[in-house]
């Protein structure tokens, strides 16, 4: 019976990373992390160079090998195993249709921190709605969900649209979520103005200065670092 590509990058991963494993330093990792996952404790250089290898020779990824080897991942208590899916997500974003969003948010919400939904965000989630403009729809209704990490994926998805970035959107976003009492919130509300401030400082300058009274204090001063 012929293994599907997917499986071959898991069997292959998995073979990889387990022989790579630093446990001293994966309990140094995980007490960063406050506890909250398994690390196999090997660095990001060596998470890469056992990721290339993990892929080396197999043909382009279709979309459901995408989703079978990223959800195969989510399902590993190791840590690593989640960012290499949100790295081979980011190199493949071309491949996905419209419909693997759902994929996307099984993700986001499903063993959700920073470390996992920021690349999301704003490397793959950014760039499927960039590719499918009707997906924004979606994420209009992100911005205004009950999981805060939906919310903060929203904010950042166009965090790399330079020029392109739909400001009523932008703006929007954060207007709406200005009193939200999560750190993660505030402080994505100011990381997506701070990006934008690269490309139009005005437009910060004037948004910041016209909201200041609605904006959490962290936001202004994140918005405003570099103005």
């Amino acid at each position: 019976m012929t293994r599907s590509p997917a499986d071959e990058v898991m069997e292959r991963l998995v073979r990889l990373f387990e022989a790579a494993a630093e446990p001293e330093r994966a309990v140094h990792t995980a007490a960063y992390m406050r506890n909250q996952f398994a690390f196999l404790g090997f660095p990001t250089p060596t998470q890469r160079a056992l990721a290339r290898s993990a892929v080396a020779g197999l043909p382009k990824p279709a979309e459901e090998d995408l989703r079978a080897v990223a959800l195969a991942c989510w399902d590993r208590d190791e840590r690593e195993y989640q960012y290499f899916a949100c790295d081979w997500l980011r190199a493949n974003v071309g491949v996905p249709g419209p419909d693997f969003l759902g994929t996307a948010r099984t993700l986001i919400t499903t063993k959700s921190w920073w470390d996992t939904v920021d690349p999301l965000a704003t490397r793959f989630v950014g760039g499927l709605v960039r590719r499918h403009q009707q997906l924004t729809a979606d994420l209009d209704a992100w911005a205004g969900d009950d999981n805060l990490w939906l919310v903060r994926t929203a904010l950042l998805h166009q965090l790399h649209y330079g020029a392109e970035t739909d400001t009523d959107r932008l703006f929007g976003y954060c207007t709406r979520q200005a009193g939200h009492a999560d750190f993660f919130v505030r402080k994505a509300i100011g990381w997506a103005l701070r990006h934008y401030a690269r490309t139009d400082p005005d437009a910060v300058r004037d948004y910041v200065a016209k909201n200041r009274g609605v904006l959490s204090p962290l936001s202004v001063r994140e918005a405003t670092k570099h103005l």
